[in-house]
């Protein structure tokens, strides 16, 4: 899943102190509800923000979801060593961060191994831009913060759960304690995700009423099984074609309503048209501008 890879000539520039110079203003996404059941264009999503724009899961990339006028953001969620939910892709530091300068004697990098004080000292923008030198790894309650400012919804992906026993009920709390389980937002602005079915399964006993999504592409004659703890089956667009979106979408989820797919990550017109014709119900997307001008 590439983060910056040249597929537009509406890419960001920079205009110093941080600032973004997004794409010109597009008419807002028509699609709002990722878990509604509806056949139209589309829903686009911005995978770990806009992160073709801005650095992965910072609140820059929320924002500059925002600016493109894209409402569903993609976010990744760890747990640190002291208990801590923050939102960050990989299980190490390395690659996102300037872990390795700061704490050179800290090797692996893993996020469970640092306090959330010791990650609030890291740089998690420079290494994407100059411009975004000093921006943080933020903590979950800082990003649904954000998102809630920006009036935006949120698709919640929860990390390597085998490593965070009980990381299902810590992420339901934050939510909870941050105003994102009331009716409004649990009906149309939230879904949580993951590649583990053990901990869908596990968000979908403690909270029925929540959109739930599994991460991958079971085999058709399994889907049945997915279909009783998961309202979503959201695959690599690498593994689909329109006979298998067909049969999931042929399956009714927990909450009686058609399970929807939502493919990732899709980052060029030409893909985006091809799932688009698969009859997928969302696609997640670095460049969610490219995306939804390629499926208007």
């Amino acid at each position: 899943m590439s983060v910056r890879t040249a597929t537009t000539s509406t890419a960001a520039a920079v205009l110093g102190a941080g600032a973004l110079l997004l794409p010109a203003a597009q008419p807002q996404e028509t699609a709002t509800t990722l878990p509604s059941d509806r056949r139209a264009s589309p829903v686009v999503v911005a995978h770990r923000g806009a992160s073709g724009y801005a650095p992965e899961n910072t609140l820059a990339a929320a924002d500059a979801a925002k600016a493109l006028g894209i409402e569903w953001v993609e976010n990744d969620v760890h747990r640190t060593r002291d208990g801590v939910l923050v939102v960050l892709h990989d299980t190490d530091l390395k690659r996102t961060t300037n872990a390795e300068e700061v704490f050179p004697d800290r090797a692996p990098w893993a996020v469970e191994d640092f306090t959330a004080a010791e990650i609030a000292k890291l740089d998690a923008g420079s290494w994407f831009g100059k411009q975004y030198a000093g921006a943080g790894v933020p903590t979950l309650a800082q990003f649904v913060n954000r998102l809630e400012r920006n009036r935006q919804k949120l698709l919640l992906e929860i990390k390597s759960p085998a490593s965070y026993p009980g990381i299902e009920r810590d992420i339901l709390r934050v939510l909870r304690q941050e105003g994102w389980l009331d009716r409004s937002h649990v009906r149309d602005r939230l879904v949580i995700q993951s590649f583990g079915a053990d901990s869908v399964k596990k968000v979908h006993a403690l909270r029925p009423d929540i959109t739930t999504g599994f991460l991958g592409t079971p085999p058709v004659a399994d889907l049945p099984g997915y279909a009783a703890f998961t309202d979503q089956i959201n695959p690599s667009h690498t593994t689909i074609d329109a006979d298998y979106v067909a049969a999931v979408q042929r399956l009714k989820g927990p909450h009686g309503k058609r399970l929807r797919v939502n493919t990732w990550t899709v980052n060029d017109a030409a893909n985006a048209a091809k799932v688009h014709a698969y009859g997928v119900d969302g696609i997640i997307t670095n460049y969610p501008d490219v995306v939804r001008d390629a499926t208007r």
